[in-house]
Order: C-alpha cells, then structure tokens, then sequence
C-alpha cells in the first residue's frame, strides 16, 4: 500500500469516527431541548402520568415527519386513550388544542384504580398512539434497552455474535492462534452432522475472514463493528457487496477498492445492496463525496412540508476513476438508506440499477428522549419518523420503491441488459450474480 493511499485510508478512517458520531450528534442535540427546567404546560401536568404523555405529544408535534394540526392530535389521542383503556367509547375533548387533550387525558387516567393501572394506561396510550401515526408500525417507544440493542443493530454491533469464539479462540489471539483454531475447527465441523453445520461453517469462514484482516480484526476488538462490505473480482469487473450499513462502510469499501489497486484492466464495478436493510442517514452524503467531491447537492429531505438539502461531505476519491461503469443490484428486501443510495447513484447517473423493485422503506427514523420519569430506573425514548426520503423523480421512496432500470422479472431482461450496459464484464459478472445469493 502506497504512502499517498494510507492517507486516504486514515481520511477514512476519520469518516468512521464522523459518521458514527452523525446519528448520536442528532440523538444528543434532541436531548438537550428537553433538558430545560420543566414548566408544567397546564395544571393537569402535575400529573407525571398525563406530563409523560404529553411530552409525547410535544416531540411528535415538533419531530413528526408530517406536520400534524391541534385537532390531527385531538384525535389521536382520544381513540388511543379509548384503545388503551378498552372505553365503550371515545373520551370527548373540551376544545381540540393542547390544553383540551391534557385535561381530557388526566379525567380519563383518574378512572384508573391503582397507580399500576394509570402508568400501564399511561404507557399503552402511547404505544397505540404511535403504531397508528403513518407509516403505520414505524414509530416506537423504546426501553433504555431496547434503545441500546437499536444502536447496536445499526452500528452491525452483535453482542451474542464472538468471532473469536466461533473458531474456538480467545480475544486478542496472534494471527498464528486464529489460523490453527479455524483449522482445527473446520476439521471439527467436516464430521458433524447437525442440521445447522452449513450454517456454522459459514459462520467459522466469515469470522476467520475478518479476523485474518488486520484491520478488520483491530476495529472489531476495539468496537464489534464487523466488516460490512466484501470484494470479488470478476474479469475486468470488482464486485462489491454491502452488507449493512453501518460506521464502518465507507473505510470497508476504501479497503475493498484498495486490495483491487493492483489488479490490471479493471474498468467497472457492482454495488450489490440485495438484502441491505440501510442503516445511518449520513451515508450517503459520505458516500457520494467519493464520486463528486465535498459540499455537492446529494439529496432532500422531506419534513414538515419543506424540502431539506442535504450536501456531500467527503473528498472525491481518485482511486474510482479508473471505473467508467458503474451497476448497483437490488431487490425487495432493499430499504431504507441503501434505497436512498441506489436511487441517488441512479439520479447523478452514476450507476445504472439492475434487479427487482426495492421494498419501499423511504422514512428517516430518530430517537427522541422522554424526561419525564414514571418509574424509578425507567428511561423512555421516542423513535420517531422524522423525514421521508425522495426517489430520483422526487416522488416518496415509502411505498413506491426505487425502480430498477434493468427489471429481471422481465422475459427480456438481458437483451435489455445489453442494450443498458457496455461493458461485456460488466454485463457477464451481473448475469452470474443476479440471480443468486450475494457474495461474501
């Protein structure tokens, strides 16, 4: 590896500590509007039953991706509060405003018969309150850990997931250990017989794999993020397969791009996203820097009415150049920030799109923390769709998808694929990968 590249790898390695403080940058700005003094709203608020509930209330009027009108949240709440107290009928509101749904709330939690039974209410009118806000199931309130295993899941964090322990090795064993515990356990699983021994061989290969990398082994030791993005060359094509989005992709795709340098005559490349359930909104404004450079338009955002701008905010990255084609893969079970991505490399026409459908997952969730305490040790959030991404014809990613330029579904599709694509490797390495698994 050449001194001009490890700078680049250091440049991203700096957007792995960037983007994993993006979406915890958003988390903790939010939590500081609520850290100001409490000054109860209204007189029913003394009531730290009805006071959670209405801090509820506050962050969905604020945060909602949709903007929501005083008799919107009238409503929402009197058939939430019926729902969850199992009324015959709706709890009527004085006047449709703020002040009408806290005095209407508290009378009805007064019908509870123990303090038990008023938290529960407390709790459940919440939870029907935000399954019922569209998209419809997208919106939560999590437990301090439920909030923890989110985090987790979108950093690719998995704590019952040891690699070590798959090859049958302790943290911090040389390269020698990690060699001879994936041999011996190998030799192991080629006599079992279990009916998940396919499954633990890949599992022992994929950990020996990141583990034999000594970059991939010092990040996960230092923070169990695992590799998200893997590479295969295919004739004069490289292969690239992104997993999950997490911090560490934009340093995982560096180091793919990087460990192809050296390979003659490379002159397209694939982005499989199959399977991709997204991840950190940032990366694609990091992700298209790579292409176009820093503080370039990459796309809008949709909250409240108005269109937000998003810009890049990485360096263009020479080492792409030498790929004048470009293909993304997808299915329908790509979504969220991976649909975002494809349908931004589709718009700039960076790359053209070949496969199914995506799954059509376009809404931009973030945690919103409840200060109101209605249980020693208890802390809530709010997950909450903030924003609604758009496709490349400005129409909403949530429900429509992003459209392949290439379908497979039709009969004709490689015909089609021919006329799309230039490059014979290109067009050979789509055919073999399309139509199976993707590839670690």
């Amino acid at each position: 590896m050449n001194f001009l590249f490890q700078k680049k790898i250091w440049i991203c390695l700096l957007c792995l500590v960037v983007l994993g403080g993006g979406g915890y940058y958003a988390y903790t700005h939010q939590a500081q509007l609520f850290t100001k003094p409490v000054q109860y709203k209204t007189a029913a608020e003394n009531d730290p039953y009805v006071r959670f509930d209405m801090e509820v209330y506050d962050a969905i009027v604020a945060n909602y991706w949709k903007q929501a009108t005083s008799s919107d949240m009238a409503q929402l709440f009197q058939l939430s509060v019926q729902k969850a107290g199992n009324f015959p009928a709706v709890p009527t509101v004085v006047s449709q405003d703020r002040t009408g749904v806290a005095n209407m709330i508290a009378r009805e939690f007064k019908t509870a018969t123990s303090t038990s039974a008023e938290k529960n209410l407390a709790i459940n009118t919440v939870i029907v309150a935000l399954y019922n806000l569209a998209p419809q199931g997208r919106d939560q309130l999590l437990s301090s850990v439920q909030e923890t295993e989110l985090r987790q899941t979108v950093a690719n964090i998995n704590p019952a997931n040891d690699l070590y322990q798959n090859i049958g090795v302790t943290k911090g064993a040389t390269m020698q250990e990690i060699a001879a515990g994936y041999m011996k356990t190998k030799a192991d699983l080629a006599h079992a017989t279990t009916s998940d021994v396919e499954a633990k061989r890949e599992q022992t290969l994929y950990s020996y794999q990141v583990l034999n990398n000594p970059i991939d082994k010092s990040i996960y030791d230092q923070t169990q993020i695992e590799p998200t993005v893997f590479g295969h060359i295919m004739g004069n094509t490289l292969y690239v397969y992104i997993e999950k989005i997490s911090p560490s992709t934009i340093s995982d795709f560096a180091r793919v791009v990087d460990s192809a340098s050296t390979t003659p005559h490379l002159s397209s490349m694939i982005l499989d996203v199959r399977n991709n359930v997204g991840g950190d909104l940032t990366f694609p404004q990091y992700f298209l820097g790579l292409f176009l450079g820093q503080n370039q338009y990459a796309f809008d955002l949709f909250h409240q009415g108005d269109y937000q701008t998003q810009r890049t905010v990485t360096p263009h990255f020479p080492e792409l150049d030498r790929y004048t084609e470009y293909a993304v893969l997808t299915n329908n079970m790509t979504q969220s920030t991976a649909e975002l991505l494809t349908s931004i490399l589709k718009k700039f026409r960076i790359a053209h799109v070949v496969g199914t459908k995506t799954r059509g997952w376009g809404s931009v969730e973030n945690t919103y923390p409840i200060q109101t305490s209605i249980g020693p040790n208890e802390k809530y959030s709010l997950l909450l769709v903030n924003s609604l991404t758009l496709r490349d014809d400005n129409q909403p990613i949530e429900v429509n998808g992003v459209l392949p330029d290439v379908d497979i579904q039709n009969s004709q599709w490689k015909q089609i694929l021919a006329q799309t694509i230039r490059s014979t490797s290109l067009q050979q390495a789509i055919i073999n990968t399309i139509t199976v698994a993707p590839q670690r």
